[in-house]
């Protein structure tokens, strides 16, 4: 008998299921808690092994299979997005950069800690380049909790954004140019090598005001059922995650060829 076979046994056993009932991950997970040492004592020594493999291997399959249905359920988000754009803030408040008239608009919800914002930071200049006129680009604030130099970062960039606009997006490239750096103290200096009132921006960044645009943009993150960073709205069609230049070219390819 083989150790797969030995091991789907000894567990219908302790689940009271009949032999060649499938198993569930979860009836496996119960199984294996509530009697590890029974489970282990049941098997020889040799064949330990295998059974942590069988496990692992079982584990690995699962988020593969998780990853394809997560994959698929964004395919089809993004094709009906096509047709029915989601439609974000993009008011006066809205901390845009590029042709405001551009046809391709790329809202962005981003935290300033998030390594892979930093990446997709990289991945919007490169589009912004070559796209030059056509691309306008929105930058969101989604300060992730566990991330506790985001939202200082994030108030900071609000805050420099009421006293000069272009500024601001100079600071917010060099933070994500700079992550390791984030801080209070890094804050006030690129401020003042700005040219910008420091005393004003830190009173700024700790206001209501600020505090309340940053909860606005985390609220209509969460709105758009986005959970992470980094996240997209290219023309209002989700891309979730750090994806490559190429998926944002995909898109904007489609995007073009529909008008």
């Amino acid at each position: 008998m083989n150790i797969a076979r030995a091991a789907t046994l000894l567990l219908c056993g302790l689940l009271a299921t009949p032999a060649g009932a499938t198993i569930s991950r979860e009836d496996l997970k119960k199984a294996l808690d509530a009697n590890p040492d029974l489970v282990l004592g049941a098997l020889k020594k040799a064949d330990r092994m295998r059974f942590f493999e069988i496990i692992v291997e079982s584990q690995q399959e699962y988020q593969k299979n998780k990853a394809k249905e997560e994959a698929k359920r964004e395919e089809q988000e993004r094709e009906k997005a096509f047709k029915n754009p989601l439609k974000p803030e993009l008011g006066e408040s809205a901390r845009a950069r590029g042709n405001a008239n551009a046809p391709i608009t790329i809202v962005e919800y981003s935290d300033f800690q998030c390594p892979y914002c930093s990446q997709g930071y990289k991945n919007l200049e490169q589009l912004r380049k070559k796209h030059g006129d056509q691309l306008r680009v929105v930058f969101k604030n989604f300060p992730l909790s566990f991330h506790p130099l985001a939202l200082p970062a994030a108030q900071w960039f609000e805050a420099l954004a009421l006293q000069s606009p272009e500024k601001a997006w100079a600071f917010h490239d060099t933070l994500f140019e700079n992550q390791s750096k984030l801080g209070e103290d890094y804050y006030k200096l690129l401020t003042k090598d700005l040219g910008l009132d420091v005393a004003k921006a830190a009173k700024d960044a700790a206001s209501e005001a600020v505090k309340n645009k940053i909860e606005a943009d985390i609220q209509e993150a969460k709105k758009f059922g986005i959970e992470g960073t980094p996240a997209y709205l290219i023309n209002g069609v989700p891309l979730r995650g750090a994806y490559p230049v190429e998926a944002f070219e995909q898109i904007i390819s489609k995007l073009q060829a529909a008008k």
